[in-house]
């Protein structure tokens, strides 16, 4: 019998590797080929799973902020009006077949919009009168009206939204992005949510790191006071004794993780000793936005009322991406409109109307507009229709997952441009209809990344955010 070994080829060989990051994704998450793989890029991947790695192909976009309106913000009272609703206000809605919210019931009625809305921009967008400066920059924005959700309930239509899963579980776009890119600066996460004072419906899995590797998961800041708690070293404690103490603890650790085979978690808390310990000499000045001129403060109405919140979170925001972070969510709750729209819709318009506009423009007199994406949306829109409250002054709208709200600016999307439509009364997407797994698929590709190759290998199979492959919606691009 003969003893020779057989021929076993560099895939094959990393195909075999079982170390930390998991070995049947390895080549998805350098971004090539098996075949193409170095043993010195395995040694690094294995190291530092958030280095920088090169896109899939050459993008526009090399971060994103992703401003996440919770709650479904009506696309009928924003950015996508209905004239024939006046017509019809308070007709008895009969139309069958029509897939409504829980919460309804009785009698349904046609109403319309408590804004109006006028043409703003050389492009002549469709904007609702509270959004006074927003208008400014509407050529700088693509409007999509063509997309669709799946999930008429809010839990499962935000994770829906920001993981391509209704029942979560799976990881966030925000991990998936820096899973596949990586971060420009070790010094802080790849992937920063800035969320409200109460998560979002679904709480923390909107930003999970699912079945990737722990270390992926979003780092969220706290939106009130100091960002990062005990992001100082006590009194009297040197940067030498941190060091001495953190060298210590990982030799204890590693001792331990030697003997527990795919400890992912221990390795990632291991990591992010190291991470918050160079976070250290980073984040002050990063979180610090009292350093910025007033002009710029005043820009995004830092110190006003009604958008002294959302507004830092704006420009927290901007100071991340311009630091190297990949992928930043911010959240904007209380969308959930179905009664007293003019009042819920106009105050929240009102809160973030000055600071998005605001940070469209100090990305673009930065020079960061076109390498960096900026998206709006919620998980889903509104209905025309309304079971109308008391004497019919306090009606609002209810969920609609067949037509919604999104619009794009930078990052390599089709500016002063208003993609796809709705029908007549806003009740369904009828041009350029695409479910939000296609979005998804988009946003990837604008940050030089294909779903179909950005995948990892769990449950048996190779898993991608669109679950199960999605379209590039050209149209945007």
């Amino acid at each position: 019998m003969s003893t020779e070994q057989p021929h076993r080829s560099r895939r094959d060989f990393l195909y075999g590797l079982g170390a930390g990051i998991g070995a049947v994704a390895l080549s998805s998450l350098l971004g090539c080929d098996p075949a193409e793989i170095t043993p010195e890029q395995v040694v690094k991947a294995i190291e530092n799973p958030l280095q920088a790695k090169p896109p899939m192909f050459i993008p526009k976009a090399k971060a994103c902020i992703f401003l996440t309106m919770e709650g479904g913000p009506s696309h009928i009272d924003t950015f996508d009006p209905k004239p024939a609703l006046e017509k019809h206000h308070l007709s008895k809605f009969t139309r069958q077949g029509e897939q409504f919210s829980a919460m309804s019931s009785g009698n349904r009625y046609i109403v319309r919009s408590p804004f109006t809305s006028r043409k703003v921009g050389q492009s002549g967008a469709d904007m609702s009168a509270p959004f006074v400066h927003l208008a400014k920059v509407a050529d700088e924005i693509c409007f999509y009206r063509g997309c669709q959700a799946e999930s008429v309930n809010h839990p499962t239509a935000m994770y829906q939204l920001n993981t391509g899963n209704q029942f979560g579980g799976d990881p966030a776009i925000g991990s998936w992005v820096a899973y596949g890119l990586g971060s420009y600066n070790e010094n802080l996460p790849a992937f920063v949510v800035l969320p409200e004072v109460a998560f979002p419906q679904g709480g923390s899995a909107n930003w999970s790191n699912g079945f990737l590797p722990a270390r992926f998961q979003g780092t969220t800041f706290r939106p009130q006071g100091t960002p990062i708690l005990n992001i100082d070293p006590p009194p009297g404690v040197s940067r030498y004794h941190q060091r001495a103490s953190l060298d210590l603890l990982r030799k204890y650790n590693e001792e331990h993780r030697a003997g527990q085979a795919n400890q992912d978690e221990l390795s990632a808390r291991m990591a992010n000793y190291e991470l918050a310990f160079r976070m250290q000499m980073e984040v002050p000045d990063v979180i610090n936005i009292e350093d910025e001129d007033e002009k710029t403060k005043e820009l995004y109405g830092i110190g006003q009322t009604e958008t002294n919140a959302f507004g830092r979170k704006c420009l927290l925001a901007r100071k991340l991406v311009e630091k190297g972070v990949r992928f930043v969510q911010i959240y904007s709750s209380g969308w959930d409109s179905h009664d007293y729209l003019a009042r819920a819709h106009g105050s929240l318009i009102k809160s973030i109307d000055q600071p998005i506009a605001a940070l469209i423009t100090d990305l673009k007199r930065r020079g960061l507009l076109d390498e960096t994406l900026v998206v709006w949306c919620g998980e889903f829109g509104r209905t025309a229709d309304n079971g109308i409250r008391e004497g019919g002054i306090a009606y609002g709208r209810d969920h609609n997952p067949n037509a919604m709200a999104v619009w794009m600016a930078g990052g390599g999307v089709k500016a002063g441009h208003t993609i796809g439509a709705t029908d007549e009364l806003g009740q369904e997407a009828v041009e350029v209809v695409h479910p939000i797994s296609d979005l998804h698929v988009t946003l990837l590709h604008l940050l030089g990344l294909d779903d179909n190759r950005l995948t990892y290998f769990h449950g048996g199979r190779y898993k991608q955010l669109s679950q199960f492959g999605g379209k590039l919606i050209r149209e945007l691009v």
